[in-house]
Parts: C-alpha cells; sequence; structure tokens
C-alpha cells in the first residue's frame, strides 16, 4: 500500500529453493508490523499505550500482541528526510533491541514506489540498464552492510516494492512481456544481499494476490527469465483484492508453482470510519469486506481472518502495513510536504487517534 491509493485504488516453471535460506520452512515465522512512520511519530511526541490504557514502548505494545518482526521502507534520498538509510539504521536499532526481526523493504526511489508509479532516483537520473543493475547492486550492499556492521542485519530484504510491472521505469518496466531488463536488476538486488549475508531472505513483491492469472504472469515471466528470489511477496487488502477464498487459492497456488515460501508483505483493515486530520481518509465504508464493520472488533475479526486464511493456505507470515500511522501533525504522506500533507491512513491504524493499541487486536501465533 502506498499513497497512490490515497488517490486512487490499485491498478488493477518452478524454481528449486535455496538451502541457505532461513525462511525456507513452511512455518509460521513472519507475524509482521510495517512501521516506517513510527519514529517520526515518535520524534514528534506521539504517546503509545497498551490494552490496558497505560504508557508504554510502541514495540513492547506490538510485541505485547504478537509482532515478532518489523518492516522498514528505504527511500534513497527522500526529500522529507525520512526513511532513508541514517533513519531506518537508527530505527533498525530500535527495533533489533526490542527483540524484532527485520524486513528491509527497498524502494528504489526518493518517494513512493508502487503499482501506478516506479521513479527512478535522481541520483540514478539519466543511467542506462547496465548501470542501473550496479546502482542497484551497490546501494543494495551499501544499506545492508551498512545494517550488518551495526549489528542488526536484515532478516529480509525486498528488491522492490509492489512491482506488478517492473521497477526503476521505464528501464525496468515489463513492456511485451519481456522480463529481461527487469529481472537482472532483480538478481542485482539478489546477488547484493548474498554478498552481504547468505542467510538474509530475499523477497519478490507485487500487489497481485487478488488474481491469479496475473500472478502467473509475473512470476512465471521472472522465472523464465532467470530471476533469483527467495520468498514470494503479495499485498492484499480485502477492499481491492478479492474474498478470502481467492486469496487461498493465490497463496496455496504460488507456493506450489514456484516452490517457495509466500508472505502477505502487506494488509489493513479500519477500525472508524471517523477522521481525524484535514486529508480525507482512503477507506470510508462503514463494511469494507464481507459484511464486517469498521469497527475496533471489526478490524481484528478481519486481521485475524487474513491470517487464518494465508497460514491454511500455506503462508509463513502476514505484515500489517503501518498500524502505527496516527494522525499526529506533521507526519504527513507526502515525502516532499510531510510536515502539511497529512494522513489518509489513520483509521486503518492498529492504534487510536489517542494512541492506544486495539485490545482485540493479535498477531497471531
Amino acid at each position: 500500500m502506498k499513497p497512490s491509493l490515497i488517490a486512487a485504488a490499485f491498478l488493477a516453471v518452478a524454481l528449486i529453493p535455496s538451502p541457505a535460506v532461513a525462511h525456507q520452512k513452511s512455518s509460521w515465522e513472519m507475524r509482521g508490523a510495517d512501521v516506517s512512520t513510527l519514529q517520526r511519530s515518535v520524534e514528534l511526541g506521539q504517546k503509545f499505550y497498551d490494552a490496558r490504557g497505560k504508557r508504554d514502548n510502541p514495540y513492547d505494545i506490538l510485541r505485547q500482541a504478537g509482532v515478532n518482526y518489523v518492516r522498514l521502507r528505504i527511500w534513497n534520498n527522500p526529500t522529507s528526510g525520512y526513511s532513508n538509510k541514517a533513519k531506518v539504521l537508527q530505527q533498525a536499532r530500535a527495533a533489533k533491541a526490542k527483540g524484532m526481526k527485520l524486513l528491509i523493504d527497498f524502494h528504489y526511489s526518493d518517494t513512493w514506489a508502487d503499482p501506478g508509479k516506479q521513479f527512478i532516483p535522481s541520483a540514478w537520473a539519466g543511467h542506462d540498464r547496465e548501470q542501473l543493475e550496479k546502482d542497484v547492486y551497490d546501494y543494495t550492499y551499501d544499506v545492508c552492510n551498512s545494517l550488518k556492521k551495526q549489528g542488526t542485519t536484515p532478516d529480509s530484504v525486498q528488491i522492490g516494492n509492489e512491482i506488478n510491472s517492473g521497477m526503476l521505469w521505464p528501464a525496468g518496466q515489463v513492456n511485451n512481456s519481456d522480463f529481461g531488463p527487469l529481472t537482472k536488476l532483480l538478481n542485482a538486488g539478489y546477488d547484493a544481499t548474498k554478498a552481504c549475508n547468505r542467510k538474509t531472505g530475499v523477497m519478490v513483491h507485487t500487489a497481485l494476490a487478488g488474481n491469479i492469472d496475473a500472478a502467473h504472469w509475473f512470476y512465471d515471466g521472472i522465472s523464465a527469465a532467470g530471476a533469483k528470489w527467495d520468498i514470494t511477496a503479495l499485498s492484499y487488502y480485502c477492499m481491492w483484492h478479492g474474498s478470502l477464498d481467492n486469496l487461498a487459492t493465490v497463496v496455496g497456488d504460488v507456493k506450489a508453482r514456484y516452490g517457495k515460501p509466500v508472505v502477505i508483505a502487506e494488509t489493513a483493515y479500519p477500525y472508524t470510519t471517523e477522521n481525524y486530520d484535514h486529508l480525507e481518509n482512503i477507506m470510508l465504508s462503514e463494511a469494507p469486506c464481507d459484511g464486517i464493520s469498521a469497527t475496533k472488533k471489526g478490524q481484528a475479526q478481519q486481521f485475524a481472518a487474513v491470517q487464518t486464511t494465508a497460514k491454511k493456505a500455506g503462508a509463513i507470515g502476514v505484515f500489517y502495513w503501518e498500524p502505527t500511522w496516527t494522525a499526529i501533525p506533521r507526519n504527513g504522506w507526502d515525502t516532499e510536504d510531510i510536515e502539511n500533507s497529512g494522513n489518509a491512513w489513520e483509521n486503518m491504524a492498529t492504534f487510536d487517534d489517542s494512541g492506544r493499541i486495539n485490545p482485540l487486536i493479535r498477531w497471531l501465533r
């Protein structure tokens, strides 16, 4: 989920798994939360409270709810100064200090990368495909090695974010089903990660959990072109990606088809239809999916259903997207105007406007 969805909804051969990767088991091991906005929220003074209403460290509160893995996005040189390398290094230390595992989500952009846009970072502007492969390798290795040097080696990384039709457009965009250019970029990131740490799992992430034909087109395409990856990652938002039955079908199919573990890298559900800042929220329906209400009870019910469905279908985990992104002023979505742009997601967080976690929400074991 990225803020192209603030303006619009998502646009809508098996390989042998590597035995060196720690995630190559079929257990339920990734109980995740993407907390990329959390660092700025804390710096702005946001207070967080546990289910009993007691103020506590947000990582500890999430652990109490069952989280064992955090996901942090990284942008190359964002105008906001957040989610860049320096800030990710700081946040990785905070998360690892609380015993969390770490997933680094490389966007390879200075701003949001998602199905609707994959902007080349300004420092790489004008680079040809061959140079971009080197850019991806060098940047990925540098970030991973910097994390490793401070004792926070990533347990997993994503080479690109929601790359339904490629990354680093136009060089790495898939045109006429030619996956060759994209695959070279993916393999550059894979090779850099393994050069940094062989045990770090490498994900290829798309927002294709709702469309099995599109998932086949993409993952068959990169497979045939020789792409290397360890974990197949999918975004699933029931508002845009269909029923839980369909999710189960897609998860089970791609796991068997590509011989790799599957993870739901993003999901979320609203706990209210209320809006707490000046920016209209992305999801205002009183019952977005399956007749489940946009209430705290409904949020917990839907999240539990997604986890249960994914687990039964053979997935190894689910990440909730931005559970801590409340509507605290000056923590907006726009990397070029973080102070004023507002948050269209706060009603999808698992912490309410007062900073208290939904007491019913659980990351299932």
